[in-house]
């Protein structure tokens, strides 16, 4: 995968989080053709660029977290 096809599926993580779509990682991992733990590592680098996505057990599905960290 380059890098390019790589930073759009960051992009489409962060949107579909953003609208509260982001349901699991074997959702993402079959839609991408690719393994959970990649999707795992997707998230993990949209964390680092300081994208807040964390999975809320109440709803069931990933979110993007607007609370300010401490």
């Amino acid at each position: 995968m380059d890098y390019i096809l790589y930073d759009e599926r960051l992009d489409y993580l962060a949107d579909l989080a953003s609208k509260g779509r982001l349901i699991s990682l074997s959702q993402v991992a079959a839609k991408f053709d690719c393994s959970e733990r990649t999707v795992s590592r997707m998230l993990y680098h949209l964390r680092c660029k300081g994208i807040s996505i964390k999975y809320s057990f109440p709803l069931k599905k990933f979110v993007i977290d607007s609370a300010p960290d401490k």
